[in-house]
């Protein structure tokens, strides 16, 4: 049952093929571990215990407790499926909970480091350079993710409103509108594939002409990221958080951040309030006298 649970996810469901991945990389060491430690070939057959057995091996091998939780989510995911389609009459992730993390805020670049990035550093006037550094002006500029960044093409941009319509999650489609130096330096880099008479439809090309791929863009963030911030995570989802944080900074409204956002919900924007009340904290440590 668990191929037609991925075609269901993937063409019912919608989800994004990083979601689809993950999916199905648990979904195969789960099929594992039950096939050499209970002879157990069909992963509908598991119950409670094979799947607690299964979690305490998962942190016996150390395995950071965010990442055993997903894959918790991805069998609460895969037994739902499978009770809706009546092939189990029991769910045996009714009593299984997910484990404790620490709640960690999301890592932003500080925005003098960004004006730093994007006003005073030089980028070189080739292709390579001009696409680098529309890169990191769409992440940080928008707030898109990594997998809306790849598959932008050029008939996203729409000249005339000054906006990109990007393909979300489950295929949602927002439109994110363009700030004028963020959109001139899109024409100007649009000008120049012209120039070089560059065909492809994609907006994002790798040094070979052809279509962005993830550890592509993470090296270019990472790449220029080293060059004005400490921050051990360098990633285009930092670049990501950076966008909402500075925004909520300087007091645009929550319900705009997780429209520009593509959230489905706004709990999953409140999370960038707790950057802001640290600001304040920090702000007050310096400045009060009785701190």
């Amino acid at each position: 049952m668990i191929p037609y649970f991925l075609q269901h996810i993937k063409f019912e469901k919608r989800c994004s093929k990083h979601t689809l991945s993950a999916y199905t990389s648990d979904l195969e060491q789960f099929s594992i571990y039950l096939k050499n430690t209970y002879e157990l070939t069909e992963a509908e057959q598991a119950d409670f215990q094979m799947i607690r057995s299964w979690i305490a091996a998962l942190a016996e091998k150390k395995l950071d407790n965010r990442s055993i939780n997903r894959k918790i989510a991805t069998l609460r995911a895969y037994y739902g499926f499978l009770l809706r389609q009546k092939t189990i009459v029991k769910d045996p992730m009714l009593l299984i909970r997910s484990l404790k993390t620490d709640k960690q805020l999301p890592s932003f670049v500080r925005e003098q480091e960004m004006h730093h990035l994007l006003d005073d550093l030089a980028f070189t006037e080739d292709f390579a350079g001009q696409r680098d550094r529309v890169v990191l002006e769409l992440l940080y500029g928008t707030g898109m993710r990594l997998s809306e960044l790849i598959e932008l093409k050029i008939s996203d941009l729409n000249t005339y409103e000054k906006t990109l319509t990007v393909l979300g999650k489950r295929n949602k489609q927002r439109i994110l509108p363009l700030p004028n130096p963020l959109y001139q330096l899109l024409s100007q880099y649009l000008k120049l594939r012209d120039e070089l008479e560059i065909p492809d439809e994609w907006l994002i090309l790798s040094d070979n002409g052809r279509k962005a791929y993830p550890v592509f863009i993470q090296r270019i963030v990472r790449k220029y990221l080293s060059l004005v911030s400490s921050l051990e995570k360098k990633s285009p989802h930092v670049l990501r958080h950076s966008f909402a944080t500075h925004l909520l900074n300087n007091g645009a409204d929550l319900n705009a951040i997780k429209d520009l956002m593509g959230h489905s919900s706004l709990a999953a924007t409140q999370v960038y309030t707790h950057n802001s009340i640290e600001k304040l904290k920090e702000a007050y440590l310096q400045a009060h006298p009785k701190a």
